[in-house]
């Protein structure tokens, strides 16, 4: 059988009782390395890191506009945890595979980081270019507008590089494996 075949179908069929539902996104097909990846793959997937960073993201601003730290710490803290929060969300589903925690890890690495990276770049920077949105406050519309624009303006440039990777078996292709192997 191809390889590259039995790697893009599931596995098993969740028994009744298995949490079937769990991260439904990853359970499309992924494109063999060489092959063109769908637009619709490329956004699941795009989708799923973005709500890992925007997680992050958000709790960043929050704490960091709450307590009055100064901007380049509150973008500091809302980087750290989105990658935090980016890479949990994928290791949970890695880990309900029955994998080690280590393995989990160097999966969530190689799944995620181009894309967590890329999205924190282009949201960060949306953020900062707005003026005043860094220091508007939480009760503010423009604070809260300029951060959900951020992450519209995030997906929309992180999805075609998503589905590059996905293309030639990288960024969210390699976490497929895990999620069809138990």
């Amino acid at each position: 059988m191809d390889h590259d075949v039995h790697r893009s179908a599931p596995a098993t069929t969740p028994a009744a009782g298995d949490d079937a539902g769990h991260d439904e996104h990853h359970h499309d097909a992924v494109a063999p390395a060489g092959a063109a990846a769908s637009w619709a793959t490329a956004a699941s997937a795009t989708l799923h890191c973005l709500t890992g960073c925007a997680i992050g993201e958000v709790l960043g601003m929050v704490i960091g506009t709450a307590v009055g730290l100064h901007n380049a710490a509150t973008v500091g803290l809302s980087i750290v945890l989105a990658f935090v929060f980016g890479y949990g969300l994928t290791m949970r589903g890695v880990l309900r595979a029955g994998v080690g925690f280590r393995t989990a890890l160097k999966v969530a690495l190689a799944a995620d980081t181009v894309s967590i990276a890329l999205m924190e770049l282009l949201d960060n920077a949306f953020v900062l270019a707005v003026p005043g949105a860094m220091n508007a406050g939480l009760s503010s519309v423009l604070f809260w507008a300029s951060l959900a624009g951020s992450l519209v303006v995030a997906f929309l440039l992180t999805t075609p590089v998503n589905r590059w990777m996905i293309s030639r078996g990288m960024g969210h292709a390699v976490v497929h494996q895990y999620h069809h192997a138990h």
